[in-house]
């Protein structure tokens, strides 16, 4: 732990000596990933973030999942709330089911055990960024979105099945605090919903920030591997570069494997949201790990397929 922070506090002397010297590439990149956040994260995540929250305060939940109960016992070993997880974070993006799998541990509804399980399949990228920002605007061809999307959610699916016995057992501290009710007054969930993006803006930027630190590091590989590096510190970045630096059907791969990692970037912002559960760090980053190889896997085979 002291080797850590040790390590840490010279990387942070680093970038803060970087950013006196060289101010305006600082400020320029901040508000580089300020405009990421604002245009591609805020618009799609917000909405989600302030409605899941204000279901996961009811019994609508429980009524929805109630189709979906069978095929999540039998194949993930879950509550059956988690397929509505699942298909809400398919839809919406990082870090909504994050997000959701949090309040509803923290409102009673799931177990740590489950939460633990959902985070292996419920932590996904949304198509909205997979087939139009990254698919469309980036890779300029919707087909190659749809590659990426269908592999990062089957993938999602089979990592879900590799974690399905992992087994978490509450202490008693957790038990009492999953007692806890959220509150459902709409200034509160206005509030938490507020500051929930607003975290995801504040890791994004500084992660801009990072990127640029690390480039020179970055700049002594070839372009085709530090615009992967990129991608697997923040998505959004490593994917406009993975675009224009990789031949088309590669990156389909590198992106996808990019967007099923999410990222440290996203990680963090997951993490931030799991904050309840006490989840390893080690854990969750294990989860992305896998998922990213195994969409990856899926989208060479249907690259060959084509």
């Amino acid at each position: 732990m002291k080797k850590y922070n040790i390590f840490l506090s010279i990387f942070i002397l680093y970038l803060i000596i970087n950013m006196v010297l060289f101010p305006k590439l600082y400020m320029s990149q901040t508000l580089n990933g300020i405009s990421a956040w604002a245009f591609n994260v805020l618009p799609s995540v917000l909405p989600f973030i302030f409605f899941t929250k204000i279901l996961s305060a009811t019994q609508v939940v429980e009524r929805v999942s109630k189709v979906f109960a069978l095929p999540c016992k039998k194949l993930f070993g879950t509550s059956t709330l988690s397929s509505y997880v699942f298909l809400t974070s398919a839809i919406s993006g990082y870090p909504v089911g994050a997000k959701m799998t949090a309040d509803l541990y923290q409102s009673g509804k799931i177990t740590k055990s489950d939460a633990f399980k959902m985070t292996s399949f419920c932590s996904t990228s949304g198509p909205m960024f997979i087939i139009g920002a990254v698919g469309i605007g980036m890779l300029s061809n919707a087909v190659y979105g749809y590659i990426i999307f269908i592999s990062h959610i089957l993938g999602a699916l089979i990592n879900g099945l590799l974690y399905r016995k992992l087994n978490i057992k509450d202490t008693t501290s957790d038990k009492t605090e999953n007692k806890s009710k959220l509150n459902t007054d709409l200034s509160s969930i206005v509030l938490d919903s507020a500051l929930s993006i607003i975290s995801v803006g504040v890791i994004i930027a500084i992660f801009f920030v990072v990127i640029t630190s690390l480039s020179p590091i970055f700049n002594l590989f070839p372009k085709s591997v530090s615009c992967v590096l990129e991608g697997i510190i923040e998505i959004t970045k490593g994917c406009i570069d993975i675009s224009s630096a990789l031949p088309n059907k590669w990156s389909i791969v590198a992106c996808t494997f990019v967007i099923s990692f999410g990222g440290i970037s996203t990680i963090l912002q997951s993490l931030t949201m799991l904050n309840k559960l006490n989840m390893p760090v080690w854990l969750f980053v294990l989860q992305k790990f896998s998922h990213a190889m195994i969409s990856t896997l899926l989208s060479l085979i249907f690259i060959v397929m084509l």
